[in-house]
């Protein structure tokens, strides 16, 4: 079941997942790939305290880049940005043989609020034009296949922070899709926040480095948000709409055992009033990218839409807009927003009007 959830917006739809063996069709190993940068204490904080745990050993090199083996994971160290090596999927695969099923990066997380915090998000620049740059990696118009632990993994850590006595001190928390690198396999950040003090944490290192023992069954036990493993049919939430740590997302990911998908925040759905010629923007493309990825993890679609009667009613012009209503004939003084003295069309005034967007971010939407 497919739940995109917006500010204004609620759509379901149903999806099964196919079952995947652990290796592809060729009898090759499928693994996880953890990617751990040498010059983020954040980052080779859980890694090292992930390789103090048993059964690792080294493993082949990637050109430079020292890597570790513990069953069917690799943790793979290097001295440069994460946000900057792209295609590490791609070049572990042609270096080894192996199959990258999925990307787990340690990292650090920064906030203006300085708010110690434990993240977890997808990856993805799918609202940028191709002539614009990216200001922390990847690639415009993209966005990488997101990883089925973000959803359980959340739950998971907060959890294990609760357990730990980092909570309430650290916030667990989701973040919407942002930044690089460019992978193809699922893919998801796991971050310490927000400062230098926190970044080198050890309580916080060891809780991420238990995070990810746990979460993949290097413990013996079953591993956590596998597709494979989950009976076939999940709950997957597609957010639209909020701000950057989607509150109102992370509230139905906790509460209602949802997996996730992307989460697009309001700065992902740049929206520009043409006048006459419509409504343009990216906000479309960045949408369609994000639902697209979600089958590029081996998702066999079986989709059944029911829309709510206030989706129906603002997707089919029947909310009594001034507008609307002149259309329909009804005396009205004017078909102007009071507010701003523009158009008041459906698309503006629930996306576009600044005070609408102000009520849309006091109120956590």
């Amino acid at each position: 079941m497919l739940r995109l959830l917006t500010g204004r917006l609620t759509t379901f739809s149903s999806l099964t997942f196919c079952n995947n063996n652990m290796f592809s069709k060729n009898k090759r190993l499928m693994v996880t790939l953890i990617v751990a940068t040498t010059i983020d204490p954040a980052s080779i904080g859980p890694a090292s305290a992930l390789l103090s745990m048993p059964g690792w050993h080294p493993g082949p090199f990637l050109q430079d880049m020292a890597s570790f083996v513990n069953k069917d994971v690799r943790l793979l160290k290097h001295d440069y940005s994460n946000v900057r090596e792209d295609h590490l999927d791609k070049r572990w695969e042609a270096a080894t043989g192996e199959v990258v099923d999925e990307v787990i990066f340690l990292s650090r997380h920064t906030a203006a609020s300085n708010r110690p915090a434990l993240t977890i998000h997808p990856i993805g620049v799918p609202h940028l034009r191709e002539d614009e740059v990216p200001p922390a990696g990847g690639k415009p118009g993209w966005a990488a296949p997101p990883n089925a632990r973000i959803g359980p993994w959340l739950r998971l850590l907060k959890a294990i922070a609760e357990s730990h006595n980092l909570t309430p001190e650290f916030e667990v928390t989701l973040e919407a899709t942002h930044h690089g690198p460019v992978t193809d396999s699922p893919t998801m950040f796991v971050e310490i926040g927000s400062t230098e003090e926190y970044w080198k944490r050890q309580d916080a290192a060891q809780a991420i480095a238990l995070l990810v023992w746990k979460g993949l069954g290097l413990d013996g036990g079953t591993p956590v948000g596998d597709w494979r493993r989950n009976n076939g049919k999940n709950k997957i939430l597609l957010g639209v709409g909020g701000g950057h740590y989607v509150p109102r997302h992370m509230d139905i990911v906790l509460k209602d055992d949802v997996w996730v998908g992307h989460l697009l925040s309001g700065y992902s759905l740049p929206m520009e009033d043409n006048g006459e010629a419509g409504i343009g923007g990216t906000w479309r493309e960045a949408i369609n990218v994000a639902y697209e990825r979600l089958f590029s993890v081996n998702i066999d679609i079986r989709a059944s839409y029911s829309f709510l009667k206030y989706q129906q009613r603002l997707l089919q012009s029947r909310i009594p807009l001034l507008a609307h209503l002149a259309e329909r004939n009804v005396m009205v003084n004017s078909v102007v927003c009071p507010l701003c003295n523009r158009d008041m069309g459906k698309v503006r005034l629930f996306f576009l009007c600044p005070f609408a967007n102000e009520v849309w971010r006091r109120i956590g939407w």
